[in-house]
């Protein structure tokens, strides 16, 4: 075996451990076999991008016989495997890009067959757009614009739609500044006024009635941000993120941090993360709030959330004890809560 490969692999288990990866979707089935094919010594994008390759086949076999659920499970299957393989490549290169393409074809291939109308958006935005996809049942009873922060972005979060759709609220899977196809495709990094940006999420979204925003890692920043600048935005839910970010002794995320900024340079990166600090007492969140945290989580402390319950009169605090970073381990209870509290914040906000 390789030892290189040997120790890239296991570098990426510690980063997209299994609770991450079962929370983005991947199929149980489908972590073993990036288990033993990374034992094996083979690449993680490499295995991750086969079984997402056979899925896809999955997926187009089902479709071809008429069988329309099988078929948008599978490709939500293998999308999930493409989100993963791209996961292994901090910055832009080709290899990331094309991976990050074959996830985009497969979420439109589950869009395809989406028991809920689903459809990509692209926004204008600056001098390029952003990107995602908007989920709408029939006669929505509002909007939550879903984001995360410098690694999972857009249709990553399809697992968090299933929950607020069932409540009968329509979901936009939002790539922001720095993210997704907004960073890889149009070119929007992470330089520009990112509440303005997610802004444009929560505009897109007004006509169907109030709207919440719900970020997860550092997004839950961007979500505080456009919840205290943004007079559209009924609810604000932070999952696990800094109010004062910075850049940790974690190669992945220095990298991650400076992909989603387009530069190699630390002093940059601290600059643009000191001026995106959400400071209480520059900030208020006048919309209810719900900060979701994980006691266990290695990369953000309670303190660091603390800030932004200090900005909202009403502010509601949930913890798992043993909850990891954006509570990947109980991520069906975490969907649960928010998705409710949503669901009744936003009716209220109706009311």
């Amino acid at each position: 075996m390789n030892a290189d490969v040997s120790a890239t692999n296991e570098a990426h288990w510690r980063a997209m451990g299994v609770t991450r990866l079962l929370d983005a979707g991947m199929r149980y089935d489908d972590v073993l076999a990036l288990r033993a094919g990374t034992d094996a010594g083979w690449a993680w994008d490499d295995v991750a991008e086969e079984l997402g390759a056979a899925r896809t086949a999955e997926a187009e076999t089902a479709a071809r016989a008429g069988r329309t659920t099988t078929a948008y499970e599978s490709h939500r299957a293998a999308a999930a495997c493409f989100l993963f393989a791209q996961m292994a490549f901090n910055f832009d290169t080709d290899r990331k890009r094309a991976l990050y393409a074959r996830f985009d074809g497969a979420v439109a291939g589950a869009a395809a067959h989406s028991p809920v109308p689903m459809h990509r958006v692209e926004p204008a935005f600056d001098a390029g757009a952003l990107t995602g996809w908007h989920l709408r049942p029939a006669s929505p009873r509002g909007t939550v614009v879903v984001f995360g922060g410098q690694s999972g972005w857009g249709a990553t979060y399809l697992r968090y739609a299933d929950a607020l759709l069932a409540r009968g609220l329509a979901v936009i899977l939002a790539e922001g500044p720095g993210q997704g196809d907004a960073r890889l495709v149009h070119g929007v990094h992470l330089d520009v006024d990112v509440a303005a940006a997610f802004g444009v999420f929560v505009d897109l979204a007004t006509p169907d009635g109030p709207v919440g925003v719900w970020g997860n890692s550092v997004g839950g920043l961007f979500a505080a941000l456009t919840a205290a600048r943004h007079p559209g935005v009924a609810a604000c839910c932070v999952n696990g993120a800094f109010a004062a970010p910075r850049l940790l002794d974690f190669r992945t995320f220095s990298e991650q941090a400076k992909a989603m900024l387009g530069t190699t340079d630390d002093d940059a990166v601290t600059a643009n993360f000191a001026r995106l600090r959400f400071d209480p007492n520059a900030e208020s969140i006048p919309c209810p709030l719900l900060v979701l945290h994980g006691g266990a989580d290695p990369l953000v402390q309670l303190a660091d959330q603390q800030p932004f319950l200090d900005a909202a009169d009403d502010a509601t605090l949930r913890i798992w004890d043993d909850g990891e970073h954006t509570v990947y381990n109980h991520a069906d209870e975490r969907n649960a809560v928010a998705a409710d509290w949503f669901a009744e914040r936003l009716e209220g906000a109706r009311a």
